[in-house]
């Protein structure tokens, strides 16, 4: 017995190493194009576009009805107007109190919600296929018969008070507002937060002011997708949508970022960490480099293997989370990388964001490097597309931008096109430090001093 066991763990012994090695992954698979369904086209004679786009086998449907307009076209004093409007949509229609609206959606085994944002108001649903018309129909109810009741407007405004309360408080949020403030000065775009006599401002004449203003068919697109009948659906919103006032134009703000740089430094006194964005201006989905620089973004600070990541997340522990992003807005955008980094890591941090963007601008990346990241980008990018509101995101996106349904479908094939060296000159041509705006949220006792050498003289831009 004694000799087998001392045979059995020499054995073992024997076959750890070989064990141990590590096994070569296999070659991942070729990134597919992305195949876009087919989507019927409707425009009603009040101008109101619908798209329908069958997808899919799940017997579900989404229903998403987009106008144009929402935070992009309040006034300087009218900062979450239309955050109070979309909130008091959800209240009941001329015919349907707000539960009978939420009872409905439930029967159809689904529900409602109706939001505001920078570019648009959208009121959606998804519920069972069989009750795709029956969903249109009540979505067109909430658009333009909104009950918009004065017993509720109070509430409301106290929620959205509670909300910029909470928002304020956070050292990300402040971050936000002095970088949008910064880049998009005198606009809609840059205008962020209102303030709490903003919002007592606001009564039911105003609220419905915007409505009258802002609604109307010429600026309303509807999106069907999923599983449902497409006879009936157009029926459906002909019927419910086709003698709805034609109301104003298009018209969407072109956004103009700011060129000149800037630096502000807010204080947050005791903070233990400071809240970092660096950005400047960045070209706008139109622009044929666009989808090159999604990639270039995405391998400098847009994914988590990414150089600023791996940098100040993984090598130096200065952060835990750090990205950089693309904003597009109509015409312009920005391009920033934002961090929470810790209070003595301040400058050091920055530091090391601006060392990874003069590396990629000096020297191209290895092509093992940029493959995987190019995989990782398909990837996403098809995944996003995998369900009916991935679907109407995607579409509703390249019909606001006015693209082509080509830059959805040639979308992979123009991200696997790309060069190291494109890579490179994209980061020379776009991302100069010396242009960059920077904005930090944290102890001024404590950071000031690791700052001088980005900050202009005299005092810090923003300081208080």
């Amino acid at each position: 017995m004694k000799r087998l066991l001392l045979l059995l763990t020499g054995l073992a012994l024997a076959t750890t190493p070989m064990l141990a090695q590590k096994q070569t992954p296999p070659e991942g698979g070729k990134p597919r194009d992305f195949t876009l369904p087919r989507r019927q086209v409707i425009t009603l004679d009040n101008g109101l576009k619908a798209s329908l786009v069958p997808y899919g086998d799940v017997p579900k449907v989404t229903v998403n009805i987009f106008v144009r307009t929402g935070n992009m076209h309040e006034k300087a004093n009218e900062i979450w107007l239309s955050d109070l409007l979309a909130q008091l949509m959800q209240e009941g229609t001329t015919s349907r109190t707000a539960q009978a609206l939420s009872e409905e959606a439930a029967r159809m085994g689904g529900s409602i919600s109706v939001y505001s944002n920078f570019s648009a108001m959208v009121i959606s649903g998804s519920v069972l296929s069989e009750f795709a018309p029956a969903l249109v129909s009540l979505l067109a109810d909430v658009l333009t018969n909104p009950r918009l009741p004065a017993s509720e407007l109070e509430r409301l405004k106290a929620n959205l008070k509670r909300d910029l309360t909470v928002d304020k408080s956070r050292p990300q949020s402040q971050a936000n507002e002095k970088f949008a403030a910064v880049m998009y000065p005198d606009q809609p775009y840059g205008r962020i937060y209102p303030t709490e006599e903003m919002l007592t401002s606001y009564d039911l004449a105003k609220v419905k002011g915007f409505y009258d203003t802002q609604f109307g068919a010429q600026r309303t697109q509807v999106y069907v997708s999923g599983k449902f009948d497409k006879d009936a659906v157009e029926k459906a919103i002909r019927s419910s949508l086709g003698n709805w006032r034609k109301g104003p134009a298009m018209n969407i703000p072109v956004a103009k970022p700011a060129t000149a740089k800037s630096f502000a430094l807010l204080d947050r006194p005791s903070a233990p960490q400071s809240t970092l964005i660096v950005g400047l201006p960045m070209i706008d989905p139109t622009q044929p480099d666009y989808v090159p620089m999604v990639v270039t973004n995405s391998l400098l600070g847009g994914s988590f293997g990414s150089r600023i990541t791996s940098n100040i997340r993984e090598n130096k522990g200065y952060t835990y989370s750090p990205y950089s992003s693309i904003s597009s807005y109509y015409r312009g955008g920005t391009w920033s990388e934002r961090a929470d980094v810790t209070t003595e890591h301040t400058g050091a941090s920055i530091r090391e964001i601006l060392k990874e963007v003069n590396l990629l601008r000096t020297t191209a990346p290895t092509k093992a490097e940029l493959t995987g990241i190019q995989n990782y980008e398909s990837g996403i990018f098809v995944l996003r597309n995998s369900s009916p509101g991935g679907i109407i995101n995607q579409l509703s996106f390249i019909d606001f931008h006015g693209l082509d349904e080509s830059y959805l479908t040639n979308y992979v094939k123009n991200v696997m096109a790309v060069t190291p060296e494109r890579v490179q000159q994209l980061t020379q041509k776009y991302i100069n430090p010396q242009n960059m705006t920077m904005i930090v949220v944290g102890d001024r006792s404590k950071v000031e001093s690791q700052l001088t050498e980005y900050k202009p003289a005299g005092k810090l831009s923003g300081s208080k």
